[in-house]
């Protein structure tokens, strides 16, 4: 399909979930997640093996090409040097200790976007006016309104493995008919309220060169504008990858940057997950065939935030 502002737009009308959860929504498609999916989702745990989704808080995979935003930061405050070397052992009574700081944007690496991250013109999700985001953080859709909301179903498709490659080429977008047939190949079914995590390869090609440049706002395999529409006919509850951004780049249109953005997130409501670490959890479903799982991945309690570092927990 032809991407431009009007598909944009166009979009954004048909598929805009705000009213649906009330005009006081600020936690869009998560609503689709019930109690009793969260109880289904507990007995896919089957043989008790955890894969940590978060990527290494070390790998410095922020070039500067987007945002200013720059890699953790980790400082020692306190080491065991110092105890060794008795420099804490005044005054009385003593306790020889490490600890530690970190300085990060809340986007740097592994993370959820908050539905305050995107606007579409001078409004969010649901209405709210985008001037409701200052410099005191987000008054509406602030990351802490999904704070005991991310857990449930997870379903891993593995798109790059289904097209027989390690790793999908930059600028490859992922289309709707993607999407389902690695579905179907894979055996599983996607279903209302679930956390589908889709894996390209691109993070892990990255790792392997020990070369990260490009990775974060330059070209990548993602998402397709036109799988805005399948999001909404799916009605899952959130959607991750493993690339910086989720959606193709180079963009498919040159009127907007991101366009795909613009409409998952402030109109759908959808809540997005990037930068996911894939490599052993996609390894474990091809070995077992089973690409369904118990899933956790609760942001940090920050409110007001417009993401939120995380390491999700995929458990089988």
């Amino acid at each position: 399909m032809k991407v431009d502002l009007a598909a944009i737009h166009t979009a954004s009308k048909e598929l805009s979930n705000w009213g649906r959860w009330g005009d006081d929504d600020q936690i869009g498609t998560l609503n689709n997640i019930s109690p009793s999916d969260i109880v289904d989702a507990a007995r896919l745990v089957r043989k008790g093996k955890v894969f940590a989704l978060g990527l290494s808080l070390k790998e410095p995979i922020q070039s500067g090409l987007f945002g200013g935003r720059w890699n953790p930061i980790h400082t020692m405050l306190a080491t065991g040097t110092d105890a060794a070397l008795g420099n804490q052992d005044e005054p009385a009574p003593y306790l020889r200790y490490a600890d530690d700081a970190i300085n990060m944007p809340c986007q740097a690496s592994t993370q959820w976007d908050a539905l305050c991250h995107i606007f579409l013109g001078d409004k969010m999700y649901n209405g709210y006016d985008a001037s409701l985001v200052d410099v005191k953080g987000a008054k509406k859709n602030g990351i802490e309104h999904v704070r005991d909301k991310m857990v449930g179903r997870g379903v891993l498709l593995d798109v790059a493995r289904y097209k027989n490659v390690d790793s999908l080429n930059d600028g490859y977008a992922i289309s709707r008919q993607d999407l389902d047939g690695c579905a179907a190949a894979q055996g599983v079914e996607i279903r209302k309220g679930d956390f589908v995590i889709v894996r390209t390869g691109h993070q892990e090609r990255c790792l392997s060169k020990g070369d990260w440049t490009g990775y974060a706002g330059g070209s990548a395999p993602g998402f397709g504008f036109e799988t805005c529409y399948w999001l909404k006919e799916k009605d899952i509850a959130a959607i991750c990858s493993d690339t910086w951004g989720c959606e193709v780049r180079p963009n498919e249109t040159n009127e907007a940057n991101q366009p795909w953005h613009w409409v998952v997130i402030p109109a759908i409501g959808i809540s997005m997950g990037e930068i996911f670490y894939l490599k052993e959890l996609a390894q474990d479903c091809a070995e077992d065939g089973v690409y369904e799982f118990f899933f956790s991945a609760p942001p940090l309690h920050l409110p007001g935030g417009a993401g939120s570092p995380i390491n999700p927990q995929a458990i089988k």
